[in-house]
């Protein structure tokens, strides 16, 4: 692993000369490109010139251990021999997990849907507690959050709502998030005490750039209408409310919480464009062999990944075995301890592929 130390070293010392360049801040583009590539080689360098450093000092501790005749001299070196082969093996663990090429996406904003399944009202008020233990994840990460659109029920739940959440490494975060979440509680409205169980689906989409994706305005029909639910100022008197369909893939995005038509036009071309983006990377992972699906799940939003278990406290990940008893805490935002293991089991199946 070594030897690659300094083809890596002479790349950072490339990159670090693009960077200095008074021309590459006019090409914002290339500026965040290279500032990408060296987020990923930086820390490779760093800790690859950490190992170096200590395997030396494992070679130089076994080279006086073999010339050492004091008996406590001799248990001395052998302790710091035992210490430096954990630190050798911590740090080229690290350096493994380094080299793993960071995905494109990783640093991207994302657009979360979640919609009610099966259970009805509890099941709508299931993904109203999904959104309410997001929205306290981000802000724990000083991430912002903006309600899309929304389909509230009379008892305050969602049958459907969709939301950005915009920051540092938001869907690198929330990435394993998409697909089945299953609820098993007594409901408020269950006068027998019975525990029900429930679904909500909820997508992660990455959210794309207009230099992610083209949409031609030949294939896209725009329909604008009054908007429906509930009255307000404004609300049902104007055509504000936009309805987009994107005649390939017949992808149809309504956006009507605005009072401006052209605001909701926006909204509605920032999902479409996140859909269109997601359906074309969905189809790349199609293409690539089922050896490199990872042991975490394909985002497939059919996956039933996690069960939300309220009379037992209990929170269960199904595609990694991870149960933890602190249901209440968890949906309360505190959601590191089941994002952290998803994140370490993607990055030991990649390592197992390289």
């Amino acid at each position: 692993m070594l030897t690659k130390l300094p083809a890596y070293i002479e790349q950072l010392a490339e990159i670090d000369k693009k960077l200095s360049s008074p021309d590459i801040m006019k090409d914002m583009n290339a500026y965040k490109k290279l500032m990408m590539e060296r987020s990923h080689v930086g820390p490779i360098v760093e800790e690859m010139q950490n190992l170096q450093e200590l395997t030396e000092q494992l070679t130089d501790a076994q080279m006086m251990l073999e010339d050492e005749t004091d008996p406590d001299m001799i248990e001395m070196a052998k302790e710091e021999l035992s210490s430096l082969k954990k630190d050798v093996e911590t740090s080229t663990k690290k350096c493994k997990m380094l080299l793993i090429p960071p995905d494109p996406m990783e640093g991207k904003n994302i657009i979360m849907e979640i919609r009610a399944g099966t259970g009805g009202d509890e099941a709508a008020l299931f993904s109203a507690d999904l959104f309410r233990m997001y929205s306290h994840y981000a802000e724990t990460k000083n991430w912002k959050i903006e309600i899309m659109s929304s389909n509230e029920t009379e008892l305050g739940g969602y049958k459907e709502i969709v939301f950005s959440i915009s920051g540092k490494d938001v869907y690198g975060s929330l990435r394993f998030e998409s697909g089945v979440h299953r609820v098993q509680r007594v409901p408020s409205t269950e006068s027998g005490g019975r525990v029900h169980t429930s679904a909500v689906t909820v997508a992660v989409l990455p959210e794309a750039e207009e230099t992610d994706i083209e949409i031609k305005q030949e294939d896209l029909k725009v329909d604008v209408m009054r908007a429906g639910g509930p009255g307000g100022q404004c609300v049902n008197t104007t055509d504000s409310a936009v309805r987009l369909t994107h005649l390939p893939t017949g992808i149809v995005v309504i956006q009507q919480d605005e009072k401006s038509q052209l605001k909701n036009k926006n909204k509605a071309m920032r999902v479409l464009r996140s859909r269109l983006y997601d359906l074309e990377e969905s189809r790349k992972q199609k293409e690539r062999s089922e050896a490199r699906k990872s042991q975490v799940g394909s985002g497939d939003r059919s996956e039933r990944i996690r069960t939300y278990n309220y009379p037992q406290n209990r929170l269960t990940d199904h595609r990694i075995n991870l149960t933890l008893y602190k249901l209440e805490i968890i949906m309360s935002g505190s959601l590191e301890e089941v994002i952290e293991p998803l994140k370490v089991a993607a990055g030991e199946e990649a390592l197992k592929e390289m």
